[in-house]
């Protein structure tokens, strides 16, 4: 692993991370993203949000129809946590590389099995900010599933974090 490794919380002030159990893989674990998807996690925690970009299998057709022109990620979630997500404070976690294994490379998620002590900590006041400072455009949508459903159908390299906490689909 050549990369740096990244746990968003809204926490303050943690030493330790002690494995848990986590409902994607069995056993327990710590959960970190690398550098090049830590902008997916730049909202609070349980923000539902649509996240995507560039990938080598995206179509001339998706880049028009999704994204702005000279614009490689966004980052789109409900008017409903605009709030929250102008006043959460993150604390962006560095952690060390040398107990944790590629768990989904398409998300750069990785775990490890271990305890793990961060490495450093920088915290951000300001998360549209960082979200833009990150490179991503981002998009408040009144009805969270219509981009939902048309990103997971794209060529598009994408993330939906957290969908179960949306607002219900409309009837």
């Amino acid at each position: 692993m050549g990369g740096r490794l990244f746990h968003v919380s809204e926490e303050a002030g943690l030493q330790r991370f002690e494995p848990r159990p986590n409902h994607r893989v069995s056993g327990e674990m710590v959960w970190a993203v690398d550098e090049a998807h830590l902008v997916n996690f730049l909202t609070p925690r349980d923000c539902p949000r649509v996240t995507y970009g560039l990938g080598p299998k995206t179509t001339a057709d998706d880049i028009a129809r999704f994204l702005s022109p000279g614009l490689r990620r966004v980052v789109a979630f409900e008017a409903g946590w605009l709030d929250r997500t102008r006043a959460v404070t993150l604390y962006i976690y560095e952690m060390p590389v040398e107990t944790f294994e590629l768990e989904l490379q398409d998300a750069g998620y990785w775990i490890s099995r271990s305890a793990v002590t961060p490495i450093g900590c920088e915290i951000v006041h300001d998360a549209l900010a960082a979200l833009a400072e990150a490179g991503a455009e981002v998009r408040v949508l009144q009805d969270f599933w219509p981009l939902c459903d048309a990103v997971a159908a794209s060529t598009l390299e994408f993330s939906i974090i957290r969908k179960d906490a949306a607002r219900p689909r409309r009837v």
